[in-house]
């Protein structure tokens, strides 16, 4: 009979946001398969658990992958984990658990942190509809293709960012954006030194000229405002609005929303700060 497979979540930086689950899979699985198991080490060692680590990485070769899922066919139980979060998005494990389906082996989830949720969760931005983009391509031509998308993307795009690559991501994402679109950029979620700063793009850009990039970073990118072809006041103002509630000053939202309705700016600015009176 064959085993589990068992998609498990590990903490995204704070060790107390595992799970009582979580432990006991770790603890009562035959074997884990781990993205660096180094890293899970750690995790075990902290609690105790000297369950065997099995190396799952991007560079695992078909054959490593496939007596993985031989040995869970053959009856044994597996957990799966990343480095932090939830393994399997952005993460080499999607592999193992696409050929368990295609084999007919059972996986199962044990659910926990998420960067991409909880840097959401904090942003201050509109969680309405959200796109996740994970790392932006390395090769020319794939990068340019994915900034492309992201020129014209409506809803809140998320986007995983390594501090010595942050810079240049600012430099694309600036390029393709006018100067009021925001970004939030969150680092160390649920760490000691967590930080989530909102601010435009260009902003964004000075600021880590000025600062060096550390840890790993969530971007949240907001989406860019449609363009209809007549807007009344009314909407201008309520537009304005929306770009206030998302940590714009009163006067970058009112400008923002002229250049997108034709409105004039002094009318909508007026028209925001009487109606607040």
């Amino acid at each position: 009979m064959s085993g589990i497979l068992y998609v498990t979540g590990t903490p995204i930086g704070n060790l107390e946001d595992i799970t009582l689950r979580q432990l006991r899979t770790l603890e009562e699985v035959d074997f884990i398969a781990a993205e660096d198991t180094r890293v899970t080490r750690k995790l075990l060692t902290h609690f105790e658990i000297k369950t065997e680590l099995v190396s799952c990485h991007e560079h695992s070769s078909d054959s490593v992958i496939n007596h993985i899922a031989d040995r869970i066919q053959a009856g044994e139980n597996c957990a799966v984990v990343t480095d932090a979060g939830m393994p399997c998005i952005s993460d080499p494990g999607e592999e193992l658990v696409k050929l368990c389906r295609e084999r007919d082996i059972p996986v199962q989830s044990v659910p926990g942190p998420s960067a991409v949720i909880t840097a959401l969760s904090v942003c201050g931005g509109s969680t309405r509809q959200f796109v996740f983009y994970g790392f932006l391509p390395v090769e020319k031509k794939q990068r340019s293709a994915m900034l492309k998308e992201l020129q014209s993307e409506s809803r809140t795009a998320v986007l995983y960012e390594a501090p010595h690559k942050l810079r240049k991501t600012l430099e694309d994402l600036a390029r393709i954006s006018d100067d009021f679109r925001t970004i939030s950029l969150c680092r160390e979620l649920t760490k000691i030194h967590e930080e989530v700063l909102r601010m435009t793009i260009p902003e964004a850009v000075q600021y880590y000229t000025d600062k060096e990039p550390k840890g790993e970073f969530v971007l949240v990118l907001g989406g860019v405002q449609k363009q209809s072809e007549a807007f009344t006041p009314e909407e201008a103002v309520s537009l304005a609005e929306h770009y206030l509630a998302e940590g714009m000053s009163s006067s970058a939202a009112a400008k923002l929303a002229a250049k997108e309705t034709g409105i004039p700016k002094n009318q909508i600015y007026q028209a925001m700060h009487t109606g607040n009176q």
